[in-house]
């Protein structure tokens, strides 16, 4: 398995053509402040650095997205979702630690779903820090409910419970098992690796063969039965030994 450029926070690994990409810190716009420039650095959990990695991968290659993340930023984490969701390769989500908050967002965006054995989720209502006056604060409140309207939206397109238990269960911050994720429709399976699934044309190409293949052998059965009936094999008829000729013969033999 060939290493690209290491960085600390999303790991970009290839195998063949199958690109894994591990999220295994809080999503942020901002990487940490650098205090000799006065600037934050670049963040390598941030939406920008996802398209990058993203633009990389050709739209014909499969995807593995590790998780071990508590979540972070709701618009960093939407853009992420919706990226995944316009790239044409197909996406596997797999969470190998913990999938909180947001990350559990963009784990809906994978075509598979996956948690792991001792795994856990978190869904719940999302929260700001806000200062200023009471305008301002009640307009920080109303685009809560606009961000919270659009996230269980995306839940929904996939979850098989009724949307009022899970607008509950976000109000209650509830944690999830992979048990739970399971039953509620917003994972896939439960395990460690995704199973391969043969894509279709494999699938028809495989079945022409196994016919071709049968055909074949009815074919070579028909043949040899037809040689059989048209060449029969000859047989030497056997000779019977009458036991007083042979006698008598060999008494003339004794006289010459």
């Amino acid at each position: 398995m060939e290493k690209l450029t290491p960085i600390s926070f999303c790991l970009q690994k290839v195998d063949g053509n199958i690109h894994q990409i591990y999220l295994y810190d809080d999503i942020s716009k901002y990487g940490e402040f650098n205090w000799e420039t006065w600037e934050y650095d670049e963040s390598e959990t941030s939406a920008k650095h996802f398209r990058d990695l993203l633009d990389a991968i050709p739209e014909t290659d499969d995807i593995e997205l590790h998780f071990n993340t508590n979540g972070g930023s709701v618009s960093e984490g939407t853009a992420i979702y919706n990226l995944l969701q316009q790239h044409g390769g197909k996406k596997t989500g797999i969470v190998d630690g913990v999938c909180h908050s947001i990350a559990f967002t963009i784990l809906q965006a994978c075509d598979t779903r996956i948690m792991g054995d001792g795994t856990s989720a978190i869904i719940h209502n999302m929260w700001t820090t806000a200062t200023g006056n009471a305008k301002q604060l009640r307009d920080a409140a109303a685009q809560l409910d606009a961000y919270m309207e659009s996230c269980i939206a995306l839940f929904m397109k996939r979850c098989t419970v009724p949307e009022q238990q899970l607008r509950e269960m976000m109000d209650a911050e509830t944690v999830l098992t992979p048990q739970d994720a399971l039953s509620y429709g917003l994972i896939d399976k439960i395990g460690t690796k995704a199973e391969a699934e043969p894509e279709p044309q494999q699938l028809i190409a495989e079945i022409h063969d196994l016919r071709q293949q049968l055909r074949n052998k009815e074919f070579s059965q028909e043949q040899l039965k037809e040689f059989l009936m048209s060449n029969p094999v000859k047989r030497e008829p056997e000779q019977r030994i009458d036991p007083f000729q042979a006698f008598f013969d060999g008494k003339k033999g004794e006289n010459k």
